[in-house]
């Protein structure tokens, strides 16, 4: 052995310490790889920025230091990197008749919970055929405030979402609504409940997602953090699971653009938050 250590240079004692370092982080690996699967047994898609915060405080207590990037490379060894799925099924019908409103968001700044909520609709699949999910979200503190599955894609749906977020509400300040333009969201019975509880009408004015990001992207994390292959035997299990996952999303997952918070704790704050992540400047495409 000392002629081997000798031949590349090093010490004894040093061989052995690399030795032994090598073996505390092999088992430190393991550690985060079993906290992380535990995370992800509530949030099965919890992405790697996500993980480091949450896993914050279990690996100091394991006296164990990782980042980002070490946490990337870890996952990705190991195949537990988190892939996006593609929207498919078509849920907004804004060829009709019924009145459309204006966009009142252009330029809007929050400070506080209750001054805006975003809505939209997505599916959910079950052996019996699909569901659609109508959620209620408060863009300030990405909180759900109203959601309910349906088993059509009728307005029915959409209302008690809408009744389940005024029964929550807390503040009376000046509120907007603002939604696509889907026949569910333009109809009699919806409009009616916003105007009598004196809530603005705003819609998109076209069909870009992006006049309504926040309300596609809340149905994307639902989707695609919690159990996004799953197929469900029936409705009934799919508003079980559903009703728990809202509650893991608002009491524990942490938002990048709350700063960490998650968004039961933004919801009872005001001001600005700390965003955790960089918006990069578009690369400019060469002209030949």
């Amino acid at each position: 052995m000392e002629n081997i250590c000798a031949l590349f240079g090093v010490t004894r004692q040093a061989f052995y310490d690399a030795q032994k370092q090598e073996q505390n982080i092999t088992i430190a690996q393991m550690i985060v790889l079993c906290l992380v699967r535990e995370t992800r047994q509530i949030m099965p898609m919890i992405g790697t920025r996500k993980l480091i915060q949450q896993l914050a405080i279990p690996l100091k207590e394991h006296g164990i230091k990782m980042g980002r990037d070490q946490l990337f490379e870890l996952l990705r060894y190991h195949g537990l990197l988190v892939r996006r799925r593609r929207r498919m099924v078509k849920t907004t019908d804004s060829h009709h008749w019924l009145k459309k409103y204006p966009n009142l968001t252009i330029s809007l700044t929050l400070n506080e919970s209750e001054q805006l909520w975003v809505s939209d609709i997505t599916y959910i699949r079950t052996i019996q055929g699909f569901s659609y999910l109508s959620l209620i979200t408060d863009a300030f503190s990405r909180r759900i405030v109203g959601y309910c599955l349906y088993p059509t894609l009728e307005a029915i749906g959409c209302l008690k979402a809408l009744e389940m977020a005024i029964e929550t509400r807390m503040k009376g300040r000046k509120l907007i609504h603002h939604s696509d333009r889907g026949i569910q969201y333009c109809s009699a019975a919806y409009v009616d409940v916003l105007k009598h509880n004196e809530i603005d009408i705003s819609m998109t004015q076209s069909g870009s997602p992006y006049e309504n990001a926040l309300a596609e992207r809340m149905n994307g994390i639902l989707k695609n953090e919690f159990y996004p292959k799953r197929v469900y035997q029936n409705h009934k299990e799919a508003m079980k699971v559903l009703a728990s996952n809202i509650q893991i999303y608002n009491s524990k997952r942490p938002h990048l653009s709350l700063g960490y918070l998650t968004p039961d704790t933004a919801h009872n704050m005001a001001g600005t938050f700390t965003k955790s992540w960089k918006q990069y400047p578009k690369k400019k495409k060469q002209v030949f």
